[in-house]
C-alpha cells in the first residue's frame, strides 16, 4: 500500500458477557502467532474464500464495477487483478511473516464500546445522501417473454411426489441456480412450535453427522458455491461442473443433521441477543405492532406474530430436544418443489434429485396453513426509541382479495403508481419534492390461495419530520382515491410495470423464485401472459374505480417509531 492501511478484529457481546475475558481472548487469538503458528490448511481456506469472492464479484456487473472503483480510488483499477494474482501466489511463510510483523501490541489500537442508556451524543450536521445507482445485467441471447420461457421449461414429477421445473439457458460464468422448497406440517402439528421449528431449520447448516459446520463451509467454498439451507429447503448458485457435489452436500446437511449441543447453544445466544436488540429498533417495533394489529391469529397459531418480549421468553425456553423433535416429526421432501435455471443436463439433474431426495419421506401429510382475512379498524401508535438516528413508519390495511379477483390487475397497477418506483406519487412527494425521507414506498401482497391481501406503506425519515411525513403520505393516498390517476399516468405506468416484469424475468434468481411459486400454485407462465395482457388493456377509469373499491385511506393503520421528543 502507498498509504498506511489497517486490519480490524472485533467481537459483539451481550450485556451479561465479560468484557475483560472477551478482550483477552481476542488479543490472544490475534497477537499470539509466534506461539500458535498459522497452518497451511488455514491459508488454503482463506485463499479459497477470497478468490471465490473475486470470481463472484465478476459475475455481477454492479459488484464488479464497485470493486474496480474501490481499487481505482487507491491508484488504479488494475490493482484488482494484481491483488488477485498475488493471492494465488502467497505462501504460508508470507502470511506467517506478515502476521508476526504487524499483529503485535505495539502496533495495536484497542477500543471498547459500552452502550449507555443516555449517551451524550455530538450533534452532526445532516449530510446530503448519494442516490444509489442500480444496474441490471442483460443476457441479449435470452428472450424473457413468458411464452418463450414456458416453451423451454422441462417439467417432471419425480419419485416421492417431487415436482421439478428445469430451465436450460446460458448464464454468465456458466452457473446454475437451484432451489428446493420443502413442504411440511399443518396447523395442528405446527401449533406452539414456531421457535422449535425455526431452530430446527437453522441447525441444518451447522453441521451434519459427517462434517462440522466449519467443514461444510470449507467444502462449499472449495466448490465456489453460494448456498442457503434451512427448514424451508435450500438454494444453490454454483458453476455447472460443481453442481452435483454441491447438491450432495446440501442433501447431507438436510438429511443427516448432527444437532450438536454446542452449536445449538451458540445459535440460541445469538438469537436472544438479536431479539433483545429489537426492543429499541424502530423498524422491528413498528413492524411487529402493525402485524399484530392487522392479523389477529390466536397465540400458538403458526401465523401468530408474538411481541418482542414473548419471542425473547420463547427463545430463552428453547431446548435442543424440541428442535430435534420438530425435525424428526415433520421434515421431509415428499411433495417438494425443485427448480433449476442455467447450464445443466435435465436428465442428469432429475436423476440426481431422485437419488438424493426420492426416499426422504415426510412423516406427516403436509397441509398448507390458510391465511385469513381480518376486517380491522384504523389504528395509530407510536414508539419512542431514544438515540436512534432514523425513524420508521409502517402503515397498512387488509384487502379481501385473491390474485384471481377481477380487480387484481388494476390494484397492482394502482399500487405501482402510488409507490412502486421512486417516481410514483408517494415517494415523489415525500422524498423528492419535500426531501423528508430516505426511502418511501408502497407494496401490495396477495395470494393465489386465500382472500387475504395487504396494502402497505413504509418510510424511513428523520424523527423531527414525523408529522410532515405522515401528512404527506395521507394526502397523496387521499388525493389518488379522490381525483384518481390521469390517463397519461396510467399509460406510462403500464409500460413501466410491464418492463419491470420483463427485466425481472431476465434475472436467474428471480426466475427460480417465480418457477417455484408456480409449481406450488400449479401454474405455468400462461398465467403471466394472461395477467400482463390485462395490465396492458387497463384504462384510467378501471384503475381508479378499483382503487376506490379496495383502498380506503380512512382504514389505514399507522405505526411510527423513532427518537421523538413526545410520543
Amino acid at each position: 500500500l502507498h498509504d498506511p492501511g489497517y486490519v480490524y478484529f472485533g467481537a459483539g457481546l451481550d450485556q451479561s458477557a465479560s468484557l475483560d475475558r472477551a478482550r483477552d481472548a481476542l488479543l490472544q487469538a490475534v497477537e499470539n502467532l509466534r506461539q500458535e503458528k498459522i497452518t497451511a490448511e488455514e491459508v488454503e481456506r482463506a485463499r479459497t474464500a477470497l478468490l471465490n469472492d473475486f470470481e463472484k464479484s465478476q459475475l455481477e456487473t454492479g459488484a464488479f464495477v464497485r470493486a474496480l472503483s474501490e481499487f481505482a480510488a487507491t491508484g488504479s483499477w488494475r490493482l484488482f487483478f494484481l491483488y488477485r494474482e498475488r493471492l494465488r501466489k502467497v505462501t504460508l511463510d508470507d502470511v506467517q511473516r506478515a502476521g508476526e510483523r504487524y499483529l503485535k501490541p505495539a502496533n495495536r489500537v484497542l477500543g471498547i464500546f459500552v452502550p449507555t442508556e443516555h449517551p451524550d451524543r455530538a450533534e452532526i450536521p445532516t449530510a446530503t445522501g448519494l442516490e444509489e445507482a442500480l444496474g441490471t445485467y442483460r443476457d441479449d441471447d435470452f428472450d424473457p417473454s413468458p411464452a418463450n420461457i414456458e416453451s423451454r421449461i422441462t417439467r417432471r414429477e419425480l419419485s416421492n411426489g417431487i415436482q421439478a421445473a428445469l430451465l436450460q439457458k446460458k448464464t454468465r460464468g456458466g452457473r446454475v441456480v437451484v432451489n428446493l422448497a420443502l413442504h411440511w406440517g399443518d396447523e395442528k402439528s405446527l401449533h406452539n412450535r414456531a421457535v422449535a421449528c425455526d431452530f430446527a431449520g437453522s441447525m441444518l447448516i451447522r453441521g451434519s453427522r459427517k462434517h462440522t459446520r466449519a467443514q461444510l463451509k470449507e467444502a462449499f467454498e472449495k466448490l465456489n458455491a453460494t448456498v442457503s439451507v434451512g427448514g424451508e429447503g435450500a438454494s444453490i448458485e454454483v458453476r455447472t461442473e460443481n453442481l452435483a457435489a454441491a447438491l450432495r452436500l446440501v442433501a447431507e446437511a438436510l438429511r443427516e443433521p448432527a444437532f450438536r449441543p454446542a452449536e445449538f447453544d451458540e445459535m440460541k445466544r445469538a438469537a436472544i441477543t438479536s431479539a433483545e436488540a429489537q426492543r429499541t429498533d424502530p423498524a422491528a417495533l413498528a413492524g411487529v405492532r402493525l402485524a399484530r394489529h392487522l392479523h389477529l391469529y390466536p397465540k400458538g397459531h403458526p401465523l401468530y406474530t408474538p411481541t418482542i418480549e414473548e419471542r425473547i421468553e420463547k427463545l430463552h425456553a428453547a431446548k435442543l430436544g424440541d428442535a430435534e423433535a420438530c425435525y424428526r416429526d415433520l421434515f421431509g421432501a415428499t411433495g417438494a418443489d425443485f427448480v433449476a435455471v442455467g447450464e445443466f443436463d435435465p436428465g442428469e439433474m432429475a436423476r440426481l434429485v431422485e437419488e438424493l431426495f426420492g426416499t426422504w419421506r415426510t412423516p406427516l401429510p403436509f397441509e398448507r396453513v390458510p391465511a385469513r382475512y381480518f376486517d380491522r379498524p384504523a389504528f395509530e401508535n407510536a414508539f419512542v426509541t431514544p438515540d436512534k438516528a432514523n425513524a420508521v413508519l409502517r402503515a397498512g390495511l387488509n384487502v379481501r382479495m385473491r390474485d384471481d379477483h377481477p380487480d387484481f390487475p388494476a390494484i397492482v397497477l394502482a399500487n405501482y403508481l402510488l409507490g412502486g418506483p421512486s417516481t410514483a406519487r408517494v415517494p415523489a412527494r415525500v422524498r423528492d419534492k419535500e426531501g423528508l425521507s430516505y426511502s418511501t414506498y408502497t407494496t401490495f401482497n396477495s395470494s393465489p390461495f386465500d382472500e387475504s391481501a395487504e396494502f402497505y406503506v413504509s418510510s424511513i425519515f428523520a424523527p423531527q419530520n414525523r408529522g410532515r411525513v405522515e401528512r404527506a403520505i395521507r394526502e397523496e393516498l387521499e388525493r389518488a382515491v379522490r381525483a384518481g390517476f390521469t390517463a397519461g399516468e396510467v399509460e406510462e405506468g403500464r409500460k413501466s410495470l410491464l418492463e419491470a416484469r420483463r427485466m425481472s424475468r431476465m434475472q436467474d434468481r428471480s426466475l427460480v423464485t417465480r418457477l417455484g411459486s408456480y409449481l406450488f400454485a400449479k401454474r405455468t407462465f400462461a398465467w403471466d401472459i394472461e395477467f400482463e395482457s390485462k395490465i396492458a388493456a387497463l384504462t384510467a377509469g378501471q384503475v381508479n374505480a378499483a382503487l376506490r373499491r379496495h383502498i380506503d385511506p380512512a382504514r389505514l393503520s399507522v405505526i411510527v417509531a423513532g427518537d421523538f421528543k413526545t410520543p
